[in-house]
């Protein structure tokens, strides 16, 4: 087998490939990548038997078709110090030798039988099944604003990962850890279909660096995985088994108490003011009235306290309450608009966060439970 490919091409496919192999795999094999060649393209393959993803590559020069297994981490490595040139591989189909050659050098590694390599488990044809269309970027801010509220509890499953409850116009994301939640709908585009699944964590953050925001993605969506395409890649990946919770059964409906501020005020001094919480619980207090908060927090271990005072415009007459700085800056960060909303019932009930204004295609809402104020 003989094939001729670019240097730079073989190593942007590689290295978004070996995203998905883990540091530490049951199977020896699975620290390898799977080459594939048909006709004039390359496919690499790499696996963890949760997650598959593929990358597809324009190849010249090829004499016949074939399959074979390389070692992942060293051919990543190789090729990032490689100059942009055509680079030319020859393996051997009885030895599995492999050398491949370019202007000035020639390497040399042994090769596995491409038969060996784990493939993907069937899924159950009968049940749940989408497949449709929508922008790259729909998934992505989808992912971006609700990947930091998913949970790491393994006594809880199924808050492990990101619900996508798809609908006929539009998809919804949501994650939560019991302490915070995230519910992002968008409407860019609609697939069409009615059905949801949780995503873990490693396949949305993988999937969120290999596609790129101008891209189209068509989904097609299985009983227990999905398979997604963009440009050169396919991703295949597994599903949390378990029902997420009813997230808008947590969420409150009515809010009587509105506070708006401006959002990086409060960010820098939320950060400065957390530098004087306790560890053990973060916990910062404010004090809410209609023209300004107050915050304070203190750290009795080392008789250090910090508080701060910044403008505001709140409907209230006034009310106490605490919430852990590391969450609240984590909400804060998401959220993009200069000025945030936060609605409020009483200091024992979840505070919701919200832009000041969502875009016409999109609602993004993010609710935080309260810590608990002995005395400001």
């Amino acid at each position: 087998m003989k094939f001729n490919v670019s240097s730079k091409a073989l190593y942007s496919a590689t290295s978004a490939v070996s995203k998905v192999i883990n540091s530490k795999n049951a199977m020896t094999i699975l620290n390898n990548f799977l080459f594939t060649l048909t006709d004039q393209t390359l496919t690499v393959t790499a696996s963890d038997l949760e997650n598959t993803l593929t990358a597809s590559i324009e190849v010249n020069n090829t004499d016949n078709d074939g399959s074979f297994c390389v070692d992942a981490r060293r051919v990543v490595d190789l090729l990032k110090e490689l100059p942009d040139m055509g680079i030319t591989f020859e393996i051997d189909d009885e030895t599995l030798a492999i050398e491949i050659q370019y202007p000035g050098g020639t390497f040399n590694f042994v090769g596995l039988n491409g038969n060996e390599y784990p493939r993907n488990r069937e899924d159950n044809p009968e049940g749940l099944h989408a497949e449709f269309d929508i922008p790259a970027e729909m998934i992505l801010k989808g992912i971006d604003n609700s990947i930091f509220a998913v949970g790491t509890d393994d006594l809880r499953p199924q808050m492990m990962g990101i619900l996508w409850d798809i609908k006929e116009d539009g998809i919804t994301f949501v994650a939560t850890d019991t302490r915070k939640l995230v519910r992002y709908h968008n409407t860019m585009a609609a697939p069409g279909k009615e059905c949801s699944f949780i995503m873990p964590v490693k396949p949305a953050t993988i999937l969120k660096n290999i596609i790129a925001k101008e891209e189209t993605v068509h989904a097609v969506i299985e009983p227990k995985s999905a398979t997604i395409t963009a440009g050169q890649f396919t991703f295949n990946c597994r599903f949390i088994k378990g029902n997420f919770p009813d997230y808008n059964r947590v969420i409150p409906t009515t809010s009587p108490y509105v506070l708006t501020i401006d959002r990086i005020s409060l960010l820098n001094a939320v950060k400065r003011v957390g530098v004087f919480v306790d560890p053990s619980h973060g916990l910062i207090k404010f004090k809410i009235t209609p023209e300004e908060i107050i915050m304070k927090a203190q750290d009795n271990n080392f008789c250090t306290s910090a508080r701060e005072t910044l403008p505001c415009d709140f409907t209230g007459d006034m009310m106490v309450i605490g919430f852990s700085a590391p969450y609240l800056i984590e909400i804060i960060n998401t959220l993009s608009t200069s000025n945030i909303v936060i609605k409020l019932i009483d200091p024992s009930r979840p505070g919701v966060f919200v832009p000041d204004e969502n875009p016409a295609d999109s609602d993004l809402l993010m609710l935080l439970m309260p810590m608990t104020v002995q005395e400001f």
